[in-house]
This record gives structure tokens, sequence and C-alpha cells, in this order.
């Protein structure tokens, strides 16, 4: 079985700056894509980050020139570094992992930017 674990978020002021991270256990061989979610409240999940297992990333326009997905494939933990934090990108943050043709999600990180 394959566990996931966000963690790093908080409150900060706009213009901030945060790095979660996306620590993967259990039966992982192997490099594997990556992506970032987040879930403001009242509204849909939607797509931030990918960094597939060439290490090839992508971003949401949104997030664009702000945030930097990244990995330590040593240690199986993704990171999202966010800086120039605005109040639009209040919301949980979710890490999903592809591992043998599954999806496993963690349970996020609340990410707070006050204004």
């Amino acid at each position: 079985q394959v566990e996931v674990l966000e963690s790093g978020g908080g409150l900060v002021q706009t213009g901030g700056s945060l790095r979660l991270s996306c620590v993967a256990s259990g039966s992982i061989v192997g490099t594997f894509p990556m992506a970032w979610f987040r879930q403001a409240p009242g509204k849909e999940r939607e797509w931030v980050a990918n960094l597939n297992r060439y290490d090839t990333s992508s971003y949401a326009d949104s997030v664009k020139g702000r945030f930097t997905v990244s990995r330590n494939k040593w240690k199986n933990t993704g990171y999202l570094q966010m800086i120039n934090l605005k109040p639009d990108d209040t919301a949980a943050y979710f890490c999903r992992i592809d591992v043998g043709g599954q999806e496993f999600w963690g349970q996020g990180t609340q990410v707070t930017v006050s204004s």
C-alpha cells in the first residue's frame, strides 16, 4: 500500500512564501508522477502543478512564475515552493502520486493568505 502525507501549510501574509512537502511511503519503486491540487471553500478542486517521472514540470496559469514543483527522489518527497502568495491562493493543498497505474492522495494541508 502507498501513503501520501502533505505538510508545510500555514498562515502567511500577502507576498509571503511557503514550501509544501509531499512524502510518499510504502510500495514505491522508481520515480513517480506527482501533481498538486488545491481546493478553496465552496469551490471545486483545481489542478496546480505537475511533475512527471522525467522531472518535467507544468503549471496552471494562475500560479506560473510563482510556484515551483520539485522532488527529492531519494526521499520519495515532493515539494511545492510558493512565493508571492496572494489571498486567492488560500485553499487546502493536496498531493497526488501515480504508482503502478493507481492514484494516491494525501489528506491535504491548509494554506491561508491574509490580505
